[in-house]
Parts: structure tokens; C-alpha cells; sequence
């Protein structure tokens, strides 16, 4: 059996890899250790689903029904290939009695469809549309896990996280947007043991490209400058480029909002914007909704959506711009679109964990390559000036006298006692401070 797929060797007994599964499942219940007849792909996505607090005798939530389902379905860029995805698995559904099944790149289902007496049964474990299956949700499963690690998984028995969806074999595979490469979701075969095969996971696989080549299709590509562009990065309020060549400025929460939406372009709930947005849990959704209405008189009409909030076309960021080329090796260039930390004023929970985690990421890209000149742009810019790893590589690289002498003097005041350091009232806290957090230590 290969760590891709599930299918059981010629002569395997089907009953006893279920027995096999549920003592590995049980013994990672009980002690956290995961046996090694259990593939890496289902290892990893049980240690993910602990670690997010899913519990093995959970259930799916319920997040859209009725009529804001409806719309968000009817919006959802999947949509279009709705057709497709029932002329190519619908019949194989309905005949083999499995279900085929849609989610957005949240996890969310949009779509459940199949054999009558199959969706009965999985209405039981709330497998139904507007539910949430992602893998943070309800752990281990196929289409939550395919968006979580964007590859085409097949999630056989128990190794299902949750114990009720034990019974239950899946296959799915993520499909992406063919302009920008983000994942729009997956496409999922759920149904009996029957799906255990690795040509139930190559046909969704197959189906979920036929899909991106049909969206291709349909949409010809936008130009680069028709495109709207944020720039958040070294800015304290961002800046909207639309593609008439309009800037607009933003407020530092308007700024927040659409780094967060241009980030998530499938769309998030009221409730999860106001966590990612206020660190204080005494904000009220009526505060959010009123920055909401604020932001989406600014924009151009019809940009900002609702019911979930989300941008109803693509806006390209400088953020997104860093990561790809970070992802692709280009660490000149990574650098080079690098104008300083994500709105480095916001106190957004959000928005710090990505400004830390895109900081993090470079400079431990700059440290691993060693290139000097690289190394010195970042040691010599204000974000970095107290960043004492990156001195200490760049030292390593280029030991002139100025940069021993840097070295020497940051090791010093690191080192120094937090008492003997005193500033006048109301002086402005140094760079050193600021980033002492993270800066004496490896990024993690």
C-alpha cells in the first residue's frame, strides 16, 4: 500500500486493516504516538487535527443554511464547473451509492449530492451542505485535509480523525483558481469501503484538472495592471490601486480588512473577522459591520460582498507577491518586493501573526543562502538593524570591521539586564525592543 492512496493489496482482508487502523487510531487517542503501519499523510494530519483541539467524538457544524447558503453558492466561483463535476461523478455516485461533494477552501460543503439512502446516512454526521469539514473542524478527513495540504488525498476507515466517520472511505482533490493558483476548494467522493482503490482517488484527481481547464476556459486571463493591487507592506495604512489606475488610501482597520479579505478570497463570517480584527472581546459585530459599510462606499461598487464577507474579485497584495516568490527560490526578488513589516502599527491578531510569520520566513531564507549583500540590505534596514541572527550571518560572511563592531556592541546590549537600560519619559521605544521578542532566537 503506497502513503498516496489506500488501495488494499491483492488478497488483504479489508476487516482486519479496519481492526489494524482503529488500534493504531485508539493507541494515538490514548498516548499521542502514532504507529508506524500508518501512512505519513494520515500520521501528520492526525498530529494537525490534535494539535487544533478537534476531539474524536465531535461532529461537523452547521455554518450556512437557507438563504445565505444560497448566495454564497450561487457567488462561489465553483459553481460555474457545478455541471462538470455532476456529468463526470454524478452517475458514479448515484450507481455506486457514494455521495459526490464540494467544499470551498475553508472546508465548507457547498454542495452534497448522490445516492438518497448514502445521504441519509451522512446527514447523520452533518455531511451536508453549509456544514464545516475542515480538517481543524473535524480532523482528519479528504476534502478538509486536500485543501489543508493542497494535494489530492484518500482517507480510508479510521483513519478518519472522528470516530463516526469511521465507517466512511473518501477521495478528493483540491481545484485552483487557472489566473492566480489559489485553491478554490476540493471535489470529493465519499461513499463504503468500495472507494478503498487508487483509481477512486485518480478519477477525482482527474476531475478536479478537467475542472481548472474548464474555468480557464470560461475566464481568459486579466492583464497584470487591470488587476486591483494592496500595498501593505512598510506602510502604516495601505494603499487600494485599482485598475483604472485610482489609489485609494485606507484607514489603518480598512487597511486590516482588506489584507485579511485579499488573503481569504473564499470569504469569512462576521465572527471570524471580528477575532482576526479585535484582540478585545468586548467589540461588538455591530462596530464591524459599521467599518464594513465604511469600507465598501470607498471601494468600487459590487467589490465587497457579504453573507460571507469577501472581495468579489481578485486583488493581488504585496504580501501574496513576497510568499509566491519566497515559495518559487527567488530570494533577490522576494527581498527586493519586501518595503518592511506588514502595517506595522496593527495590533489586529491577525494581521501580527501573518507580519511575524512573512518576517520570519524571509529572514530565515536570508540567514539559510548566506548571500552578503543581502544580508547587509536587511542588518541596515530599520526592521533590522536589532536583528541580532542576521548580524551574526551576515558577520559570518563578511567580517568587516563596521559589522564585528555592530555585532559586538547588539551582543552587549542584548546581554545587558533589562533595568540598566533608562529612557527619558515619553522617549520613542528602539528598534531592539520591538523585535527582542523574536530576534534572540531562531524563527519557528
Amino acid at each position: 500500500m503506497t502513503d498516496q492512496w489506500v488501495a488494499l493489496e491483492p488478497g488483504a482482508d479489508p476487516a482486519e486493516r479496519v481492526r489494524t487502523l482503529r488500534q493504531a487510531h485508539e493507541k494515538f487517542t490514548m498516548a499521542g504516538t502514532v504507529p508506524q503501519r500508518v501512512r505519513s499523510v494520515v500520521a501528520e494530519s492526525w498530529r494537525r487535527s490534535a494539535r487544533a483541539g478537534v476531539r474524536v467524538d465531535g461532529t461537523a457544524s452547521v455554518e450556512l443554511t437557507d438563504g445565505d447558503l444560497g448566495v454564497y453558492r450561487a457567488e462561489h466561483p465553483l459553481a460555474r464547473v457545478m455541471p462538470l463535476f455532476r456529468e463526470l461523478l454524478g452517475t458514479f455516485a448515484a450507481d455506486g451509492e457514494h455521495l459526490l461533494a464540494v467544499c470551498d477552501a475553508h472546508g465548507r460543503l457547498m454542495w452534497v449530492e448522490g445516492h438518497p439512502a448514502t445521504r441519509r446516512q451522512a446527514d447523520r454526521m452533518n455531511f451536508v451542505p453549509g456544514a464545516r469539514w475542515s480538517e481543524t473542524a473535524v480532523g482528519t478527513n479528504a476534502p478538509g485535509t486536500a485543501v489543508a495540504v493542497d494535494r489530492p488525498v484518500q482517507v480510508f476507515s479510521a483513519e478518519h480523525f472522528i470516530r463516526r466517520v469511521q465507517p466512511w472511505t473518501c477521495a478528493a482533490a483540491p481545484v485552483h483558481d487557472p489566473r492566480t493558483g489559489r485553491i478554490l476548494g476540493a471535489v470529493d467522493i465519499t461513499g463504503g469501503d468500495r472507494l478503498a482503490h487508487p483509481h477512486s482517488l485518480g478519477f477525482v484527481q482527474a476531475v478536479a484538472r478537467a475542472a481548472e481547464s474548464h474555468l480557464a476556459l470560461l475566464a481568459p486571463p486579466r492583464k497584470a495592471e487591470d488587476v486591483p493591487f494592496l500595498s501593505a507592506l512598510g506602510r502604516a495604512e495601505a494603499q487600494l490601486r485599482l485598475g483604472d489606475g485610482q489609489r485609494i488610501g485606507l484607514s489603518r482597520r480598512h487597511s486590516e480588512i482588506l489584507v485579511l479579505l485579499a488573503r481569504h478570497p473564499e470569504g469569512m463570517t462576521g465572527d471570524e473577522l471580528l477575532c482576526a480584527l479585535y484582540a478585545d472581546e468586548s467589540v461588538t459585530p455591530v462596530t464591524l459591520r459599521a467599518e464594513l459599510a465604511r469600507l465598501r462606499r470607498l471601494l468600487t461598487p459590487g467589490l465587497l460582498a457579504s453573507r460571507p464577507y469577501r472581495l468579489t474579485a481578485p486583488v493581488e497584495s504585496d504580501v501574496a507577491v513576497v510568499e509566491r516568490r519566497l515559495e518559487a527560490g527567488a530570494l533577490t526578488t522576494a527581498c527586493r518586493a519586501y518595503r518592511g513589516p506588514l502595517l506595522p502599527g496593527s495590533q489586529a491578531p491577525a494581521v501580527v501573526r501573518l507580519r511575524r510569520r512573512l518576517a520570519a520566513a524571509l529572514r530565515t531564507a536570508l540567514i539559510t543562502h548566506g548571500d552578503p549583500d543581502l544580508l547587509a540590505d536587511w542588518a541596515h534596514a530599520p526592521w533590522g538593524e536589532a536583528d541580532l541572527l542576521v548580524w551574526q550571518a551576515l558577520a559570518a560572511v563578511r567580517p568587516t570591521a563596521p559589522v564585528r563592531a555592530r555585532l559586538a556592541a547588539l551582543e552587549a546590549e542584548l546581554a545587558a539586564p533589562a533595568t540598566a537600560v533608562r529612557r527619558p519619559p515619553g522617549a520613542r521605544t528602539p528598534a531592539l525592543t520591538s523585535n527582542a521578542t523574536y530576534l534572540q532566537r531562531p524563527p519557528v
